[in-house]
């Protein structure tokens, strides 16, 4: 798989290898042209807004008690970040080059940190979902809260990748978080100790009934390699119907995720359509065998299932209808790439938004499931796992 062929669809939003950064730019920088889209040409020759731009540095270099503290990179940078945060995009973003090497680890699998995959939702910093057998997974952290301060830091005002970057540290030192949840009142205080995260991707059992337990934890590079690997174990098995469970999957490569529907869906078919101004209408399709497409299947989704696993799970919706079974899932919808500038730092921007088969889109919305079974820790911890329960029972009737 190339990987100028991958898009990244996990709460960093989308990494797409091999756009020019001027493409990119000229796409962000820029006054309105007579369509009503952003032109940078025009920006730079005729509005006053650049000549403003250079007036303020001025005033600083001239008049700041200070000056000769203040680096002219530092400007650049902060006029950067306050131009993408205009915006009002909170998955668009200014990444000076240190950030930048987040992005690869994160695609590599492995990374020091707590473990937790974090977005901003309705201008709160939000955990999508603590990662398999993570610290932050281990310390209590559940899908939904709401992170006011890390540490003695308050989140209202960082943007999300400034909120990665204090959360992220090395291995053995603790990072507490201040959250709110629903149903709790007042806040929790919640300390982590962060370590090396190695991100699972796949595993499965075979559960009473002929019935094969699948669970994908994330959609890395070796996602693809560890379910072509389970898939033919399945196929070698007496298994019949089988169960996917995708809660708490916060996404990855979007490659993959049409990979494993593959397996899944016949040859050729639409996974999800890609609709935004860099490109439109293009559609991602199955290139698999489809050896797993005649067993009986029903999907366990959460509020913790965001962004690739939404579009899995949505196409295999729309093809099959295949049940989901659980919670309303994230509605991670969106497409951002990554542009490098000529100094190592990258915009981040929105350039797109994902489309079901079927057309709906999953951005702000998210799937409903179609047997709604919500879930608690408390339930969990008295009930066990009843949405599994319900799925083995649904998957019985087929």
């Amino acid at each position: 798989m190339q990987k100028n062929a991958n898009l990244i669809v996990i709460f960093f939003g989308v990494l797409a290898f091999g756009f020019g950064s001027g493409l990119i730019i000229g796409k962000i920088l820029g006054s309105n042209d007579e369509s009503g889209r952003f032109n940078a040409s025009s920006f730079f020759s005729s509005s006053p807004s650049f000549e403003l731009l250079r007036e303020g540095i001025d005033v600083i270099e001239e008049m700041y008690v200070e000056s000769e503290k203040v680096e002219e990179e530092d400007l650049v940078y902060g006029a950067m970040e306050g131009m993408i945060k205009a915006l009002g995009d909170p998955h668009s973003t200014f990444l000076k080059p240190k950030l930048s090497k987040i992005f690869e680890e994160n695609i590599n699998g492995s990374f020091e940190g707590i473990g937790a995959e974090i977005t901003i939702k309705e201008g709160v910093l939000t955990i999508v979902s603590p990662l398999k057998n993570s610290p932050a997974e281990r310390a209590g952290v559940k899908s939904g809260d709401r992170v006011l301060y890390i540490d003695d830091t308050a989140t209202d005002d960082l943007a999300l990748d400034e909120a990665i970057q204090i959360i992220r540290g090395p291995k053995g030192e603790k990072v507490v978080l201040t959250i709110e949840r629903n149903g709790v009142d007042g806040s929790i205080k919640i300390a982590i100790v962060r370590d090396t995260i190695k991100i699972p991707s796949t595993e499965w059992e075979e559960k009473e009934g002929r019935i094969g337990y699948v669970a994908l934890y994330q959609f890395t590079e070796s996602a693809s390699a560890d379910f072509n690997n389970l898939a033919n174990e399945i196929l070698k098995s007496d298994v019949e119907k089988i169960i996917l469970d995708l809660r708490n999957n916060p996404g990855g490569l979007l490659e993959v995720s049409v990979d494993i529907a593959g397996w899944f869906l016949d040859p050729g078919m639409v996974v999800a359509e890609e609709r935004g101004v860099v490109e439109s209408g293009k559609f991602y399709k199955t290139r698999g065998n489809g050896a797993l497409s005649g067993y009986p299947l029903v999907i366990l989704v959460n509020k913790g299932s965001a962004s690739a696993s939404e579009i899995l799970a949505g196409a295999l919706k729309d093809h099959r209808g295949v049940q989901l079974i659980g919670e309303s899932t994230f509605g991670k919808g969106s497409v951002q790439q990554l542009a490098k500038l000529s100094d190592g730092s990258n915009i981040k921007i929105t350039v797109a938004k994902w489309f079901t088969p079927s057309g709906i889109s999953i951005d702000g919305n998210g799937l409903e499931p179609d047997i709604k079974v919500d879930m608690t820790q408390e339930i969990f911890e008295s009930k066990g796992d009843i949405q599994l329960e319900k799925a083995i029972e649904a998957l019985k009737e087929l």
